[in-house]
């Protein structure tokens, strides 16, 4: 199975919907990554979070997204 990544940060809203999002549609949780913890993913990630990342590929894709996004993803 795939490793992911949630990229957000504490406190945001529209990244608790996205983890919800993806539990349900994957059946889990993913590992969540606070950006504001380090400069680089604030820059690279600070407009556009939530992001989910599946590691193995490095495919991302920001929010908004569907289930269906993230099956996309599993393939």
């Amino acid at each position: 199975m795939a490793e992911w990544v949630l990229y957000a940060t504490e406190g945001c809203h529209l990244c608790e919907e996205a983890q919800s999002l993806i539990q349900k549609t994957l059946g889990m949780t993913v590992t969540e990554v606070d950006i504001a913890e380090n400069e680089q993913l604030m820059e690279r990630y600070g407009t556009r979070i939530p992001v989910l990342q599946r590691v193995d590929t490095g495919i991302e894709i920001g929010w908004p997204f569907d289930s269906q996004a993230i099956r996309r993803l599993v393939e």
